[in-house]
Order: C-alpha cells, then structure tokens, then sequence
C-alpha cells in the first residue's frame, strides 16, 4: 500500500467569506423537512407514551382496532 502524501491537503487554514460566493440561508430547509418524518406529541401525552415503541405500538393497536370495525360495519345492510 502506498502511503497517502500530506502534502495533497486541500483545506485553507483560512477562508475569506468573499472567496465563498452567494451563500442562500436555508437552502436546503424545504428539503430536509419533507424528507424527514419527526412528528411531535403534545406534552401532555408524554406520560403514557415516554419513546418512540409506545407511540407506535399504540398507533398499531389502534389502526387494528379501526380495521375491524370497518370491516364489520361494511357487511351490514340496513332494514327500513
């Protein structure tokens, strides 16, 4: 193996904001948050859903629950 020249090191000690063109704050941000999937619960409800697998074991559960009922509910016919 050869070993890497430190001399190839392309990194300023400095760098002058000038030298760095137009800079656009937040560029990324619209990106980032339609790519990310972070939902906050409200205060109140961290107490009976501390982390992550309580949230979703209980939205399971739930979602489970509004299937069947769903189900049910479609076979019937009403009597008039």
């Amino acid at each position: 193996m050869k070993k890497t020249d430190k001399t190839t090191d392309d990194m300023r000690d400095e760098y002058k904001r000038e030298e760095l063109g137009a800079l656009v704050r937040g560029k990324y941000a619209a990106r980032y948050a339609k790519a990310t999937n972070v939902v906050v619960i409200d205060e109140s409800l961290t107490k009976a859903f501390p982390n992550t697998e309580a949230v979703n074991e209980a939205l399971r559960s739930l979602l489970t629950v509004a299937t069947r009922i769903g189900q049910s509910s479609t076979g019937r016919k009403r009597t008039s």
